[in-house]
């Protein structure tokens, strides 16, 4: 709900669009209408180095620009204390995710803005299930649980059609 700009915790067409529209045009260093891989990668980096600098000034209590023992036993135990509480975590998938998105990306060409609008247009019809014209997060959360549905079934049948590739026995040859 990031985009919500009027804190009414739902989305009208105008935040959903218009956040994604406005990140686009920031990526767009030359101004061209389209991002390219590398106006990507650069925002990327941009915001890497910004969580970086987040990291630090949690770290440096003080304020002093330097992280002592003493701050850093601190964060590790606050950690620790954290993780205790939450418990045991599913394994972290993030870095192969990562690494596959690039790929595609970079396979994928350019991001046309006007394109983008289009699809985030869309995308904004199909969440928009009461037709109000707000998403709320109610509509988010039963949309990604039909894609994650859509997406089991579509796994399940690749899966069978593996299996079933694997159990039939090979055609005999031909004399």
């Amino acid at each position: 709900m990031r985009a919500d700009a009027d804190g009414d915790q739902r989305l009208s067409q105008a935040e959903f669009v218009g956040r994604r529209v406005a990140r686009l045009t920031a990526a767009d260093a030359n101004r061209d209408g389209s991002v390219t891989a590398d106006e990507r990668r650069a925002v990327a980096e941009v915001r890497r180095a910004g969580r970086a600098d987040a990291r630090f000034d949690r770290l440096d209590a003080d304020d002093d620009g330097v992280i002592s023992k003493a701050e850093f036993e601190a964060r590790r135990e606050h950690r620790a204390g954290v993780r205790a509480e939450r418990g045991p975590r599913a394994g972290h998938r993030g870095a192969h995710r990562h690494a596959a998105r690039a790929g595609r990306m970079a396979e994928r060409g350019p991001i046309v803005i006007v394109e983008a609008e289009a699809r985030a247009t869309a995308a904004f019809s199909r969440l928009d299930a009461d037709r109000d014209g707000f998403v709320t997060a109610a509509e988010r959360h039963a949309a990604r649980a039909d894609r994650r549905e859509h997406r089991r079934e579509r796994m399940a049948g690749r899966r069978a059609a593996r299996q079933a590739q694997q159990a039939s026995p090979p055609a005999p040859a031909s004399e």
